[in-house]
């Protein structure tokens, strides 16, 4: 046993946990320090005070331990803990919430030492153990400052939508009150842990699994031998192993061959290792050119053939506009593949219910798609699942797919007993989608007087084996390849491949990143070719009302953002241009909402308690994830605006028990789609009287949009866009100084949220055009496993970001709102490299610019 003191309180721990940490958590049931990474200590979720100073306790042995004073946040006083929770909450400083409490605990350390003394700069510096994925670090830093002032911003709710205030559930997830999956421990709980492939490509010869049932305290291990119903999962095509059988064969290191289910996380993780498979190993196909290449062996097991989709389209004469154009460029861009990085890995937590069905908790973006799934595996009616999402730490696209939910479901369904599956780093690395690297060769053109007249793409995106949404990827690329201008003759094909790299689908940009990093720079080429600055070229070729969009969309009065968008920054430009500085300018177009023809119907319920009108609560469904873009304050806003309670009185709730499902949480439409049925739903509620225990159903579709494949001569491809423009300041060596984002959101349903939304995504777009990569070698195996290798900006590298809001409104969408959450992006990696020209006298082609 380990003797040490937690909290004030003297305890004796069993000293075989691996960690501190894993004490803390599993034993005493402290679960304010959260486990991002454990043992690797590279994200600093786990902070907690070891004798007054900041430690990692993932990185903290018992031994180390033993005898010291440990405080975690359950035990600060508990004045200092609101206080904290409500300065963090006011200034913004939390998104999803995962890594504030280790974050608070470092704050406190430092303030406790340091007091008003405490510079900006330093707390950024001591920061450095600990990465938050959302914010950006800029907000964290006022927040920090604050405390050390000794400053208390008033934590005030929000009002209506447009009015500044405070997340949802945000003094909760700062301090590490509200649950995340795993920190929920119900009555006899398993747990449960995955045996992934050892090689990308290689025939299932045996899967012995003797090693595993013979350690004391395994229950279980199941293969794909005990899968009742359908194998193969997916969002769009179901081509997605749950497991890979005896006699199949794996498609990347992700696959999963096994699940052992224990009494407790080490004895099942440790169990997992001893399987045993016999392979046939076969040469992966990584080289996503070749893999188009005639012959090309298949990647992928069952099925034939590498294309996983092409989308096209055309208009005009390109060929003789080029030939007639005063200035033309021909470039190769390429783009790598990211990790998401989100802090939370994925964990599914099933438990059985007593009318024989399932209760899944998960962080999915699309827990009605989980449903489905998961009862197409068990074989059962989709009605004896229930999924509840419970509000996830990060995901930016990578918990679209399933990732453990499945093989969870299966073992509580069979074992009749609770179990728990949380992914360790490296399994989260190694199995969810990344972002597409993409090739895209261009040629453009433009006249004397710098107005574009031609554009020729062709990319090729890596996809890996599983369709995931990659070709959704892919046609989005596609569709944006011309970013925000008007091109008159333009020719765009985007290949989707299937090879045995990592699998990659949605990422926060949605293919419009890579596209418009492209286009980014065909504007700069031709801008210096035509003796045009940046910002005119901008100017001359930017979309308005009336004006043909890409594949031939009229674009409408929303369209007037863009031109708003660069006449917001201009003074910045000028300003920074007169100084002498190495200056760029990107500007940027992403669309809301999935388009293409797809019909798109979000649905909400919201339902007044019986004590209603005695001031009681009003209780909000709708069908989006929360993974901190603040979908569920957006709601919760909408409903003060549309019945005119407080913000307190409004709860949320996401849950399969109505039949609310839109798809997944994706492409920028929660904030769109979510307000409009809220909205719908209340007026409902309205137009009854208000009468309590009702169901008041809303709802808001966009069914309106055409596919690439329509024929039709002026498509709708997408209903709504949002604009952005950024400038990039280095300074004399190269380094980025400052950033100035002017976002065109529509209506900013809440400024403080969409201050933080662009902070966060300018944070990794910096990191996505400068750093950023998780390449693969040969073998189709990452090389970089670890959240330190992927090149993701700590706090001290952030430069300072100047927001402007830009509110130019979509017309017919509720409150004319655009969305903010995935153009954040779309044009810093074009602003950086049109800096990087400007400061080395040299074009930069491929990401990231930086290595």
């Amino acid at each position: 046993m380990a003797r040490l003191t937690v909290n004030g309180a003297v305890v004796n721990v069993d000293d075989g946990h691996e960690h501190l940490l894993a004490a803390l958590r599993d034993e005493l049931g402290l679960m304010s320090p959260k486990d991002g990474c454990s043992p690797s200590g590279q994200c600093g979720c786990c902070a907690v005070l070891v004798d007054g100073r900041a430690r990692v306790a993932c990185q903290t042995s018992l031994g180390r331990a033993a005898g010291s004073e440990v405080v975690t946040l359950e035990g600060v006083d508990p004045t200092e803990r609101d206080r904290m929770a409500d300065v963090f909450a006011a200034c913004g400083a939390l998104q999803c919430g995962f890594c504030t409490p280790g974050i608070l605990i470092r704050t406190k350390s430092l303030v406790d030492r340091k007091g008003s003394e405490l510079t900006r700069q330093e707390a950024a510096r001591h920061l450095g153990g600990h990465l938050c994925r959302c914010t950006g670090y800029t907000k964290i830093l006022d927040a920090v400052e604050a405390l050390a002032a000794g400053e208390t911003p008033p934590a005030l709710v929000p009002g209506g939508v447009g009015s500044r205030g405070i997340k949802y559930e945000a003094r909760e997830l700062a301090l590490g009150d509200r649950s995340y999956i795993d920190d929920m421990r119900p009555e006899g709980l398993l747990h449960a842990a995955l045996h992934l492939a050892e090689h990308a490509r290689a025939g299932v010869v045996a899967i012995d699994t003797s090693a595993a049932e013979a350690i004391d305290g395994v229950v279980a291990v199941f293969t794909a031998d005990d899968v009742p119903g359908e194998l193969r999962v997916g969002i769009i095509h179901k081509d997605w192993p749950v497991f890979i059988p005896e006699g199949g064969r794996t498609s990347y290191l992700g696959d999963v061959l096994a699940l052992v289910v224990a009494e407790d996380r080490p004895t099942a993780r440790r169990a997992a290792q001893s399987i045993r498979v016999e392979y046939e190993v076969h040469t992966p196909v990584t080289n996503p050119l070749a893999a188009l290449a005639e012959g090309a062996e298949d990647a992928v097991w069952q099925l034939d053939g590498n294309v996983l989709s092409r989308s096209a389209y055309a208009r005009g004469d390109v060929d003789g506009a080029l030939a007639a154009s005063a200035h033309t460029v021909h470039e190769v861009f390429r783009t790598q593949r990211i990790e998401h990085a989100f802090l939370e890995p994925e964990s599914t937590l099933v438990v059985p219910t007593g009318d024989g069905g399932l209760h899944v908790y998960s962080g999915g973006q699309g827990v009605w798609d989980d449903r489905d799934q998961i009862a197409s595996v068990l074989a059962v009616n989709p009605q004896q699942v229930t999924v509840e999402l419970v509000s996830n730490g990060g995901a930016f696209g990578g918990k679209e797919d399933m990732a453990n939910q499945a093989q969870t479901a299966l073992a509580a369904w069979l074992l009749g007993r609770p179990v728990l599956c949380t992914l360790s780093r490296e399994e989260s690395l190694l199995m969810h989608p990344k972002r597409h690297p993409i090739r895209i060769e261009a040629w453009a053109g433009c006249d004397a007087a710098g107005r574009l007249t031609a554009l020729r793409a062709r990319m090729v995106g890596d996809s890996g084996p599983y369709a995931s949404v990659g070709m959704k990827v892919l046609e989005r690329a596609a569709g944006h390849a011309s970013g925000p201008y008007s091109v008159p003759n333009i020719d765009v094909e985007a290949v989707a491949v299937r090879t045995n790299n990592p699998v990659c689908g949605a990422f926060r940009g949605f293919g419009a990143n890579q596209a418009q990093f492209a286009m980014e720079g065909i504007i700069d080429r031709l801008a210096e070719a035509a003796g045009l600055d940046g910002w005119e070229m901008r100017s001359r070729n930017v979309v308005t009302p009336g004006a043909i969009w890409g594949p031939g969309q009229i674009m409408d009065e929303g369209s007037l953002g863009a031109r708003a968008c660069l006449e917001a920054i201009k003074p910045a430009w000028d300003e920074a241009r007169a100084a002498g500085g190495a200056v760029g300018l990107g500007l940027g177009l992403k669309n809301s909402g999935l388009g293409n023809g797809f019909k798109e119907v979000a649905r909400a319920v919201v339902r007044l308690d019986d004590d209603f009108h005695r001031g009681g609560g009003v209780e909000v469904r709708h069908c989006w994830t929360e993974m901190g873009q603040g979908i569920h304050t957006v709601v919760q806003q909408v409903v003060v605006t549309e019945l005119g309670v407080s913000a307190e009185r409004v709860r949320v709730v996401v849950d399969t028990t109505r039949e609310l499902g839109a798809g997944q949480t994706t492409g920028s439409r929660g904030t769109l789609m979510g307000a409009g049925s809220v909205a719908d739903a209340c007026r409902a509620a309205l137009g009854d009287g208000c009468r309590p225990g009702v169901d008041y159903c809303g709802e808001y579709r966009v069914d309106w949009t055409n596919s690439l494949n329509d024929g039709v001569e002026n498509p709708i491809i997408h209903s709504t866009f949002g604009y952005a423009a950024q400038l990039v300041v280095l300074d004399g060596e190269g380094k980025v100084e400052r950033v100035v984002a002017a976002h065109d959101v529509g209506k900013a349903v809440n400024p403080l949220l969409c201050e933080g939304q662009i902070e966060g995504a300018v944070h990794m777009g910096l990191g996505y055009a400068l750093s950023e990569d998780f390449p693969a070698d040969a073998h189709g195996r990452p090389t970089n496993m670890t959240l330190k290798s992927l090149g993701i900006l700590r706090p001290k590298d952030m430069p300072p970001v100047d927001v402007i809001l830009v509110e130019a409104p979509q017309p017919d969408a509720p409150y004319g709102i655009k969305g903010v959450g995935e153009i954040g992006l779309v044009p810093t990696a074009g602003a950086v490299a049109a800096a990087l020209r400007a400061h080395s006298g040299t074009w930069p082609n491929q990401l990231p610019m930086g290595k």
